[in-house]
């Protein structure tokens, strides 16, 4: 999961985290006091994975809701847009 990367990440784009993703193998992990300001707030803490007998896995995963709400993901695809719009307009100007 360390290495998974999506295309903001690829892109570098400013608000996107770094590494989206963590796995915390500890097994009272992920907690809310410790985890959730993850890469600012903007990444996902994975842990507690375990078999099921319904689902074939369980697992606990926590967010920052309010900046991983609508407003920053808003930004986010705007500063996306803006990037693919550019790199559009550079190859038609080529």
């Amino acid at each position: 999961m360390e290495k998974l990367q999506g295309v903001p990440q690829e892109l570098n784009l400013p608000s996107a985290p770094k590494q989206f993703i963590q796995y915390l193998e500890e097994d009272d992990r992920p907690q809310v006091k410790l985890d959730v300001n993850y890469e600012n707030g903007m990444g996902v803490s994975l842990g507690r994975l375990r078999e099921d007998s319904v689902f074939d896995y369980k697992f606990v995963g926590l967010s920052h809701n309010t900046l991983r709400g609508a407003a920053v993901e808003l930004f986010l695809l705007q500063s996306f847009l803006r990037h693919r719009v550019i790199s559009l307009l550079r190859m038609q100007n080529n």
